[in-house]
């Protein structure tokens, strides 16, 4: 990408070369503004919010207040900056395109950008949460508990069932107050399931969240030997640049072992990191550094800046520190993955596929294709988030944006699965029978290994009490369904998936 994008000043340089009719005076005048407007009402925000996304969302021509010429004054545009004072209401309310699903906004970078390296403020309960049939009553039921988070220290775990908040039922209507509001303290009111029936007990749970708290994405790996098979199996839950190298280590460790068979479990992965994707899958099924892993595509305004051999990312034959990548060389995968398992988890899944058999389990994922990147106020840089470049961010402007600004298709070209990725094997949590992570009699990893040892006529994988999810834990942290691109070639963007 062209370096004036970098310094970003706008589309002034990508109309420098058209006539200068009133409209592109106006345009000009509008992007050429590096200092924030004066305004009755502070739009610094605002203002760095339109630039930003008129610039790189990636459904720019389609929404109608981010056009090149959609104002006819500089005061014009002034004024409709005004028309809304809360920034995250502007955001969403004029800036979003009507199928866009999962752009967001944070008022704080710092909290956003150490999410997505796995810190964050949190009690370490993972939970999912449902409705009660032919109710707006909800419930929630514990996936994992983080370790050496203050959920470890507690009497809960796996498969435990909540149905209130400090004595008040929890419902559509109040459950994300009672569990993701301000509170950093809560008491969980916890039931049981007896006779596949939900039903409330006594019982309490208090917890509280920590700040700081750190989040190793692979939460297992183990290598399990059964009919005659070395399987290694890893349940990694984030892709978390930070922990490419533990990643790495965990697959030299399967090596070392002799696997010969992959279990992956990603049923419970919002995304992530697009760098620790493409590592990931290099592991998986080779260093072939000329073997395309997928190709972006931007926006019209964008798209036409890249070289074609710019977009495109090729498998890896080392992480960031050079380390060789410790590949099995595959070609299969078992991965199981759920409708939790978005981005990044689905950007595995699809890159692989033109070149290994990739055998889903679970269910329908979740159907996020697109990805993001970091946008702080800091126009030299594109106001792309560079973290050796906080000391340049604007000192009154702590906001924080992720917009989708592209698009990632694999080497055959395929990226349409906005209604998610449907299962190779179909088969649901059960709530009555969750088991234990990591167990060989876990129901989804069982039907893996059966597949695998070729056993599946001799087991039962009745599913009693499906899960119905409504929405988890994840999805009220920053980091929730992302995939984000990292700093580096080309327009020096981290790209979140």
């Amino acid at each position: 990408m062209k370096k004036y994008l970098l310094i970003f000043l706008g589309l002034s340089l990508f109309l420098s070369s058209c006539s200068k009719n009133d409209d592109t005076q106006v345009a000009e005048e509008i992007q050429e503004n590096i200092t924030p407007p004066e305004a009755e009402i502070d739009v610094t925000v605002q203002n760095f919010m339109w630039q930003t996304m008129n610039t790189y969302y990636f459904w720019q021509s389609d929404v109608v207040d981010l056009g090149d010429y959609r104002f006819a004054s500089y005061d014009d545009y002034v004024s409709y900056l005004e028309t809304e004072e809360d920034p995250g209401k502007f955001f969403d309310e004029k800036l979003l395109y009507t199928e866009d699903r999962f752009s967001f906004y944070s008022d704080d970078y710092e909290e956003l950008t150490q999410s997505f390296a796995g810190i964050s403020k949190s009690n370490g309960l993972e939970f999912g949460l449902s409705l009660f049939a032919n109710s707006d009553d909800v419930y929630g039921y514990v996936r994992y508990i983080v370790p050496n988070s203050n959920a470890s220290t507690k009497d809960i775990q796996r498969g435990d069932i909540f149905t209130g908040v400090n004595g008040t039922t929890l419902n559509l209507d109040n459950y994300i107050d009672l569990l993701f509001g301000d509170n950093d303290s809560y008491t969980l009111n916890m039931a049981e399931i007896s006779n596949n029936v939900i039903s409330d007990t006594d019982r309490e749970v208090s917890l509280t969240k920590e700040a700081n708290l750190t989040e190793n994405p692979i939460l297992i790996n183990q290598v399990l030997e059964t009919g005659g098979k070395k399987i290694g199996y890893i349940m990694y839950n984030a892709f978390t640049n930070e922990f490419d190298e533990q990643l790495n280590t965990a697959f030299g460790e399967f090596k070392s072992a002799g696997v010969t068979e992959l279990v992956l479990d990603l049923r419970y992965n919002p995304g992530g990191s697009v760098n620790s994707a493409r590592l990931l899958s290099s592991m998986i099924y080779g260093t072939y550094t000329n073997s395309v892993f997928l190709k972006a595509r931007y926006n019209d305004k964008l798209q036409s800046e890249f070289k074609d051999a710019d977009l495109i990312e090729y498998f890896a034959d080392a992480t960031d520190n050079n380390t060789p990548i410790n590949t099995l060389g595959l070609n299969k995968v078992y991965i199981i993955a759920t409708g939790s398992s978005a981005s990044a988890s689905e950007l595995v899944m699809n890159g692989l596929d033109p070149y290994i058999n990739v055998i889903h389990i679970g269910t329908t994922t979740t159907g996020k294709n697109e990805f993001s990147v970091t946008f702080v106020d800091d126009l030299e840089n594109g106001n792309v988030y560079n973290p050796d470049r906080e000391d340049k961010i604007n000192p009154d402007n702590h906001w924080a944006i992720q917009p989708l600004i592209g698009r990632n298709e694999n080497a055959n070209g395929f990226s349409e699965y906005t209604d998610g990725l449907a299962p190779d094997i179909s088969l649901s949590e059960d709530l009555s029978n969750l088991g234990i992570l990591g167990n060989m009699d876990e129901p989804l990893l069982a039907k893996a290994i059966a597949e695998i040892t070729g056993t599946t006529a001799k087991m039962d994988f009745t599913v009693d009490m499906p899960v119905k999810l409504i929405s988890s834990s994840k999805m009220f942290t920053k980091i929730k369904d992302n995939m984000f691109m990292d700093i580096k070639k080309p327009l020096n963007l981290t790209k979140k998936q």
